[in-house]
């Protein structure tokens, strides 16, 4: 994306700081559960323009705002914020001052939300193409964990990867670390983290760079009246296949494409009611009525510093059943991974799974989720290839799309080669890592 003020031949940081903050382990744990005024409790309470006003501190602005019965989620210039009843996630890409937030939205929650208290919180990012252009705290990672150390004394500070390669960074503070004035509240004591009934808080990212020539290339746009940035963005992302990576019925998406390049989107996705969840014994007695989750997309297109980036937090437990073969069902881990690779077509890439749970125990078969997920990552990129996905027609002269509705065209194929393969264990959280590269293309 091009910044605001910014030419599409500056370099620009692609690779997002993202900041999760949850001030309860769920939302039915917030104060004012039980009496919500027009379907909100908690953080989704707060005003739209104390929001705003905090991420004139991050040096980013709201384009749109698209809400479920859930989250609600803020397209930014500089990528996404999701609100909950219980938790806020900043995701920010650019020179942006993701850390410079997160003393406000500490005041927020006190003083609009009646939680003073922080569950836990998880900051990460990818290792910075242009370190040099960095701000405040983000000048240096050991500058970003003495800032929030200041905050939360016991938090934990974790590079995962090569330090001389693609890497990616992580502090965290947790319900088990006794953090002085942030410890989590008497009421708060369980460390699991689930949602729903039993499953497990969730959260995929995949983190892609050296896009090819024809990934990038839709996203140079130039459109006129009455064609907006969102309803070209829309167009766009129908021809790519972006509004299939899951079923469209269960999908509300939220995209803008800026000028001269560069794409975001933001989507929520109702995954429970995909027949995989709701019919699932985990569910069977009907009581819950949490299944919204969300993904977001930020496409940095420019060549020399070409990146993408697809995070997600709906369950797709590495373990569940293959996909259906229509698209009309949450499809399963080695499947998303494919449809995502397949549009963007990196030359190399980061996947990070981050999972809750008890000991996050194996299966019968002696797998943990951790190492499922390892292998749905080595089957989706390795042992099989990745069919490449182009748009279909689009005028030259004005890269308007000649027909939104047909389906991008499959043309060649990719295979990847593992080249880190990383899993952590982190108490009541465990981490997937791995990282690959292209190996041959046909």
């Amino acid at each position: 994306m091009a910044e605001a003020g910014e030419t599409a031949s500056a370099p620009f940081e692609g690779p997002e700081k993202l900041l999760e903050i949850w001030f309860a382990p769920s939302a039915a744990a917030v104060p004012d559960a039980n009496s919500p005024e027009d379907s909100r409790t908690g953080l989704r309470k707060v005003p739209q323009v104390i929001w705003k006003e905090m991420l004139a501190i991050v040096k980013c602005e709201v384009l749109s705002v698209v809400s479920g019965t859930e989250i609600d989620a803020y397209l930014l210039s500089e990528s996404s914020l999701f609100v909950s009843p219980h938790r806020v996630i900043l995701k920010t890409c650019g020179t942006t001052l993701n850390l410079l937030g997160l003393p406000r939205i500490l005041d927020i929650a006190a003083n609009y939300a009646n939680m003073s208290s922080v569950y836990q919180c998880f900051y990460s990012r990818k290792s910075f193409m242009f370190p040099e252009r960095q701000l405040g705290p983000h000048r240096d990672w050991q500058q970003e964990v003495q800032f929030l150390d200041n905050i939360f004394p016991n938090g934990a500070a974790y590079n995962v990867g090569k330090v001389n390669g693609d890497h990616w960074l992580l502090y965290m503070k947790t319900p088990s670390d006794d953090s002085g004035a942030f410890r989590s509240s008497p009421h708060l004591e369980s460390p699991v983290v689930t949602i729903g009934n039993a499953f497990p808080d969730y959260t995929i990212e995949i983190l892609m760079s050296d896009l090819s020539p024809t990934a990038r290339e839709p996203f140079f746009s130039t459109f006129s009246s009455p064609e907006t940035p969102s309803s070209h963005a829309l167009s766009l992302s129908r021809s790519l296949g972006i509004t299939d990576i899951f079923p469209p019925h269960l999908t509300t998406l939220d995209a803008y494409s800026f000028s001269p390049c560069g794409y975001s989107s933001n989507a929520l996705i109702k995954w429970g009611e995909d027949p995989f969840f709701f019919s699932s014994p985990d569910m069977a007695d009907g009581t819950s009525t949490v299944g919204e989750g969300y993904y977001t997309i930020h496409v940095t297109p420019e060549e020399g510093w070409s990146y993408a980036s697809f995070e997600c937090n709906v369950p797709l437990h590495p373990n569940r059943p293959p996909s259906a073969p229509d698209a009309n069902t949450i499809p399963d881990l080695k499947t998303l991974v494919q449809r995502v690779v397949s549009i963007f077509q990196p030359g190399r890439l980061s996947l990070t799974l981050f999972i809750s749970g008890e000991d996050n125990e194996s299966d019968e078969t002696g797998e943990s989720p951790v190492e499922a997920a390892q292998r749905a990552f080595r089957a989706a990129l390795c042992a099989s290839v990745v069919e490449e996905r182009v748009p279909n027609q689009t005028n030259g002269t004005n890269g308007e799309i000649s027909d939104e509705n047909a389906p991008s065209q499959k043309v060649g194929k990719r295979r990847y080669r593992r080249t880190d393969k990383i899993n952590y264990e982190f108490g009541a959280y465990d981490l997937a890592f791995a990282s690959f590269e292209l190996s041959d293309h046909k």
